[in-house]
C-alpha cells in the first residue's frame, strides 16, 4: 500500500502545468487535460488554496494560480496540504509482547526508542527532507526537458481553446455532447 495516493499524483501533475501559466486555468481544465476525474480535482485544489500553495479566482475568466513562485513551493507542502502530516511508520511496540515474559517485559526490552521504530523515523526524516527540498520549480524544469516544445505548445494553446469556451459557456455543453456522441443517446 503507498503512504500517498492518487490524490498527490493528481494536484502535482495539476500544479506543473501552473507554473508557466498566466491565466488561471479551472480545476475542470485542469482534470480534463489530464484524464482526472473532475469532481475529485475540484475537492484538493482548495486544501491547496487553504495552505497557501493556491489563489482562486471566481467567475468566467475564474480559475487557480500559484500563489508564489513555483521555487517556493515545496513537494512537501504540497504532500502535507493533500494528505495532512502522515507517519510512515505506527511502532505496535512489539518488543514489550513476548510469550517469554510471565510477569511483564523486562526493563531492558522496553528501555529507549524500539530499533526498527528509531529506522524508520529516519526514514521517515531523510524521505520529509527531500521532498523538503524539491520545488515545483524543479519539477517542471524535468518536465521542460523530457517533452518536446510543440507538446508545451499544443497544452497551452488547448487551454487556452478552454479558455475562451469557458468564457462562451461551451466547455460543459462539449463534453456533454462528446458523452452523448460516445455512448450514441442521439437520434
Amino acid at each position: 500500500m503507498a503512504l500517498y495516493g492518487a490524490s498527490t499524483e493528481y494536484v502535482l501533475h495539476s500544479l506543473l502545468w501552473l507554473v508557466d501559466t498566466k491565466e488561471p486555468l479551472s480545476s475542470l481544465d485542469l482534470a480534463d487535460l489530464q484524464e482526472i476525474p473532475s469532481a475529485f480535482m475540484a475537492k484538493l485544489l482548495p486544501k491547496l488554496e487553504k495552505a497557501g500553495i493556491l489563489h482562486a479566482s471566481e467567475g468566467m475568466k475564474g480559475g487557480y494560480v500559484l500563489a508564489k513562485p513555483a521555487w517556493e513551493i515545496s513537494v512537501l507542502s504540497v504532500v502535507d496540504a493533500i494528505e495532512g502530516r502522515k507517519s510512515l511508520f505506527n511502532c505496535q511496540e512489539i518488543r514489550g509482547r513476548c510469550a517469554l515474559y510471565s510477569e511483564g517485559p523486562p526493563r531492558w526490552a522496553t528501555q529507549g526508542v524500539c530499533g526498527i521504530h528509531a529506522a524508520m523515523l529516519r526514514a521517515e526524516q531523510a524521505m520529509r527532507e527531500e521532498l523538503a527540498k524539491t520545488t515545483l520549480a524543479d519539477l517542471s524544469d524535468i518536465v521542460r526537458k523530457k517533452a518536446p516544445s510543440q507538446f508545451l505548445d499544443e497544452a497551452q494553446s488547448w487551454f487556452g481553446n478552454r479558455v475562451k469556451t469557458r468564457r462562451e459557456g461551451s466547455v460543459r455543453k462539449n463534453k456533454i455532447l462528446k458523452k452523448s456522441v460516445n455512448n450514441k443517446e442521439l437520434p
